[in-house]
C-alpha cells in the first residue's frame, strides 16, 4: 500500500499531538513532518514534498490564506487541508480561492480528519459537514442556483461536479474524453446559467448538491 505522506502544522502543541495521534491509527497515512509556524510549514513542505499538508489557518506569523497562496504557487502538487475553528463561509471561500483543497473544523477532526485526507489525496476536495450545511442554507436562502439545476445539460453537470470536487480542466477532459477547450466551454455555460462567479461559488453549489459527499 502506498501511504499518504502528511505534514502537520499547528502552533498549539496539544492540538498537534492530538492530530498526530489520530493519524497514527490510520495505516494508510504517515506523518513526515511537524511544525508550529507558517515559515516552518513552508520549509517542511519544500524539504519533504508531502502529499497533503494539514495546516491550522490561525498561525502566529503567516495567515492561513497567505500560506495557502504561497503553497499553491511554490508546491502545486501538495494538497492543503485547512484546519480551523471558524465556520464563517468567508474563511472557506478565501481559502478555496487561495488554493486549499479542503476545509475541516477542529471540532470535527476526531471523526473526519482521516476521511478528509483520503479525499484530497485522491485528487478531490473536502468540506466539513457543518460547512456544507451552511452552504446549503445559503443556497436555499439565495433562492437561485438550486432551482436552476435542471437547466444544465448532463455534460454541463458532469463538468461542474468534477470542478467542485477539485479536478483540473485537463483531468476533467481526460475523464470525460473531451478536449480541454470543450471543458472550459461547458464550465462557462454552466456558471453563467447558475450565476456562479468564482471557484468557491462552484464548490459551495456542489456541496449543496451533495457532490462532495461521495468523495
Amino acid at each position: 500500500m502506498t501511504k499518504v505522506r502528511v505534514v502537520l502544522v499547528d502552533d498549539h502543541p496539544v492540538v498537534l499531538a492530538g492530530i498526530k495521534s489520530l493519524l497514527m491509527t490510520a495505516p494508510e497515512v504517515t506523518v513526515v513532518g511537524e511544525g508550529a509556524t507558517g515559515h516552518a510549514a513552508l520549509r517542511l513542505i519544500l524539504d519533504t514534498s508531502p502529499d497533503v499538508a494539514v495546516i491550522d489557518i490561525s498561525l502566529p506569523d503567516i495567515s492561513g490564506i497567505e500560506l495557502a497562496g504561497r503553497l499553491a504557487e511554490a508546491c502545486p502538487d501538495v494538497s492543503l487541508l485547512a484546519l480551523s475553528v471558524h465556520e464563517d463561509r468567508a474563511y472557506v471561500q478565501q481559502l478555496l480561492q487561495a488554493g486549499a483543497r479542503g476545509y475541516l473544523l477542529k471540532r470535527s477532526a476526531a471523526e473526519e480528519l482521516v476521511r478528509a485526507i483520503r479525499a484530497i489525496a485522491a485528487g478531490g476536495m473536502y468540506l466539513d459537514p457543518a460547512v456544507v450545511s451552511k452552504a446549503m442554507s445559503d443556497v436555499h436562502a439565495g433562492g437561485s442556483a438550486m432551482g436552476e439545476h435542471d437547466s444544465l445539460s448532463p455534460r454541463e453537470q458532469d463538468v461542474l461536479r468534477l470542478i467542485a470536487q477539485g479536478f483540473a480542466n485537463k483531468e476533467i477532459a481526460a475523464r470525460l474524453q473531451i478536449s480541454t477547450k470543450t471543458v472550459e466551454t461547458y464550465k462557462a455555460r454552466a456558471a453563467e446559467k447558475l450565476s456562479l462567479r468564482t471557484r468557491a461559488d462552484i464548490v459551495k453549489y456542489g456541496a449543496a448538491q451533495g457532490w462532495l459527499e461521495t468523495l
